[in-house]
């Protein structure tokens, strides 16, 4: 139990550090400037973070303040005064993400010169924020985001896709808020931090051209009744635009992780970083962090594996469960094959709290978890198979469940071995 409370305080440590409202506070302070100069603050937040961001930028903006909205998921809505807060759906749109896609057009296309547009973009926005382009509907956007999901294709090659098929992605936000300046504050969870891929890259130029969507849909035998309706920038769409808007990074997977590997330090652990950002298929990835357990189980004195990033997962079975479960039950999985000879933990978590569409942030295992399975009757791989983890670490006591944590910066693994 003791290494078990370890590797949750840890994890705990990597959420705090992501915690989205101090980063907010401390940039505007960092920007003030902006701020003093704006005639009027319009401010537009979307994502996981959304509500913890604008109620942190809200006394900052003060009398300045002409319009705010918060678009966020159920878990994480809260009333704000001043703020209008539209709940949305995520991971697939919904109604609400509609709803809310129309609400921050209108805002958006309501500035006028000398205005400040504050966007606070957040881990979760391409779903929660759903603005179909002609000719499609929110049924066909639900099914894009789904098939996108269960593809096996990574965050960079879906909202490369993503952010053509929409009226607000890829800079068009941006676009329809060409008459203000535009100050973006970013909780990033994608590879590298690169602002065009978070929640779609909304106030930054496109990540990528039709051409290479197209090129990400043939790769993942996507078919698409709907392929032709992809977007590309229209005679106004220009990298000049961008003049005019400041995307700044205030949160990410990085500082997370750094701020977990520090702890680990700080408790006497010998510290190995697998990662700059673990990606993939979560079925190499878990047997990647199990070979690198293996290949540290000897060192003397306690050990920590720390990892972030996001992994894919192949979704061929009617189970439930999310990339996090199915990391850690592969994990302990691998362990059969080649046992550490050692007291060891693995948790993998995500940081918002929700892995894929389950109550359970993600996983927490040992070497007799796969025995705890048994117990109650179940082979664990043929759970597995049917992509049924959450079952199957229910019945060995190993789900990870922390709630909503209104932030999300990808995801974290965390071995300790004693």
């Amino acid at each position: 139990m003791k290494l078990r409370k370890q590797a949750v305080d840890l994890f705990r440590t990597g959420v705090a550090a992501a915690e989205p409202g101090p980063a907010v506070a401390a940039a505007l302070a960092r920007h003030s400037d902006r701020l003093e100069k704006a005639r009027r603050v319009t401010a537009i937040a979307f994502g996981k973070a959304a509500c913890a961001m604008t109620c942190a930028a809200l006394p900052l903006i003060g009398g300045k303040l002409h319009k705010a909205v918060a678009v966020t998921n159920a878990e994480n809505a809260v009333a704000i005064d001043g703020a209008a807060v539209i709940t949305a759906g995520h991971p697939l749109p919904d109604q609400g993400s509609l709803d809310a896609a129309c609400a921050v057009e209108s805002l958006a296309r309501s500035v006028e010169p000398g205005d400040l547009i504050l966007v606070l973009v957040s881990g979760g926005g391409s779903a929660l924020l759903c603005a179909p382009s002609a000719g499609l509907s929110l049924a066909d956007k639900i099914t894009l985001n789904d098939t996108l999901i269960r593809s096996g294709a990574d965050i960079r090659e879906i909202n490369t896709v993503r952010q053509h098929f929409s009226r607000l992605k890829g800079g068009r936000l941006a676009q329809l808020a060409s008459r203000a300046d535009v100050l973006a504050l970013i909780v990033s969870d994608v590879p590298g931090d690169d602002v065009r891929l978070v929640a779609s890259g909304p106030t930054a130029p496109l990540y990528a051209s039709v051409s290479h969507a197209h090129s990400v849909l043939s790769k993942y035998g996507v078919d698409l009744a709907f392929k032709q309706a992809l977007l590309s920038p229209d005679e106004r769409f220009s990298e000049a635009m961008f003049d005019r808007i400041e995307n700044v990074v205030v949160g990410s997977n990085r500082i997370s992780v750094e701020s977990v590997t520090a702890k680990a330090r700080q408790r006497g652990n010998h510290v190995i970083k697998a990662a700059d950002w673990l990606s993939g298929n979560v079925r190499d990835a878990a047997r990647t962090l199990h070979g690198i357990a293996i290949e540290h189980a000897g060192h003397a004195g306690p050990v920590a594996v720390i990892a972030g990033g996001e992994t894919t997962v192949e979704v061929s079975g009617t189970g439930k469960g999310g990339r996090n479960q199915e990391m850690a039950l592969r994990f302990a999985l691998a362990n059969e094959e080649k046992a550490l000879r050692r007291n060891w933990v693995f948790l993998s978590g995500g940081t918002d709290g929700r892995d894929g569409p389950t109550d359970a942030a993600g996983g927490i295992v040992d070497a007799v978890s796969t025995s705890r399975i048994r117990d109650f009757g179940p082979e664990p791989a043929v759970l597995l198979g049917n992509n049924d983890s959450y079952a199957a670490l229910a019945m060995s006591g190993d789900l990870l469940m922390t709630g909503a944590t209104g932030t999300n910066v990808a995801d974290l693994q965390i071995l300790l071995m004693q």
